[in-house]
C-alpha cells in the first residue's frame, strides 16, 4: 500500500492559502504576469495542481470553507499522474510535485493563472475525466481500489472533520480489500515483499490512469460494498 511513508501530505493544506486569496482576485482585474505551462514534468504537475486549487478556490463563497472533496481529488491527481509515468508509482516523484505546488503558489495565483487552464486539459487529460469504469477482472479492480483508497487517505489526512465519511468508508474498504488480495497478490508478485510492493505500484499508477480519483473511488465504493 500507499502508506509505506513514501508520499507526503497533499490537500489538507488549503490551497490556495488565504495569503493568496487577494492575488486570485487582482489576477482577474488585469496587470497581472502572462503565465506559461513549465516543460518540466514536475513543474507542470505542481503548477497544473496550484491551477486546479485556485479555480476551485473562487467558486466557493465561503473562503473559510474547505474545497469539495472531488475538487481535492484533482489537485492531488496531477501529483498522482506524474509519479505514474512509466506504469508504477513513485512516492518520491509524488513528494516533488507536492513541494513544488507550495514553492509555485504564490506566483501563480498572482499571474494570469486561468490562461493556464486550457493547457493543463491538453498536459492532462485525463485528469478531467470523471465517468470513469474499473478494470473488468476483479483482481485488477480490488488492487486498484485498494491503492487508490490508501493514497487518497493519505493526502486527505487531518480532513476527517470535513469529509469523515467517506474517509471511513475508504478505511473500511482498503482494510476489506487488502484481506481479500493476500492470496491473489502472493500468486501474482510471488512471495517477496519488494515484488508485492511493486505489483501495489503498478496497481496504483494504473488506477490514476482510470480517471479523476474522487468519481474512480466512488466507483470502487459501489462494487465493494
Amino acid at each position: 500500500m500507499v502508506g509505506r511513508n513514501d508520499a507526503e501530505l497533499f490537500v489538507n493544506l488549503p490551497y490556495p492559502s488565504l495569503a493568496c486569496l487577494a492575488a486570485l482576485v487582482l489576477s482577474a482585474c488585469g496587470g497581472a504576469k502572462a503565465l506559461e505551462l513549465p516543460a518540466d514534468p514536475v513543474d507542470r504537475a505542481a503548477t497544473c495542481g496550484v491551477v486546479a486549487a485556485a479555480a476551485a478556490r473562487t467558486a466557493v463563497t465561503d473562503v473559510q470553507a474547505p474545497l469539495p472533496l472531488a475538487a481535492q481529488g484533482r489537485i492531488f491527481h496531477y501529483a498522482l499522474l506524474t509519479a505514474s509515468e512509466g506504469g508504477e508509482f513513485k512516492g518520491e516523484t509524488a513528494n516533488r510535485v507536492n513541494k513544488r505546488m507550495r514553492e509555485l503558489e504564490a506566483g501563480i495565483t498572482g499571474g494570469k493563472w486561468r490562461d493556464l487552464v486550457p493547457a493543463c486539459d491538453a498536459a492532462f487529460p485525463i485528469a478531467a475525466k470523471t465517468q470513469v469504469a474499473l478494470p473488468s477482472r476483479r483482481f485488477e479492480a480490488q488492487i486498484a481500489c485498494e491503492e487508490l483508497a490508501d493514497f487518497a487517505g493519505l493526502a486527505l489526512e487531518g480532513a476527517e472533520r470535513h469529509f469523515g465519511n467517506e474517509l471511513a468508508d475508504y478505511r473500511r474498504m482498503r482494510t476489506e480489500l487488502n484481506d481479500a488480495l493476500a492470496a491473489g497478490l502472493r500468486d501474482r508478485a510471488g512471495a517477496s515483499a519488494e515484488a508485492q510492493s511493486r505489483e501495489r505500484d503498478r496497481a496504483l499508477a494504473a488506477a490514476a490512469g482510470l480517471g479523476s480519483p474522487i468519481p474512480v473511488l466512488d466507483k470502487c465504493r459501489e462494487r465493494f460494498k
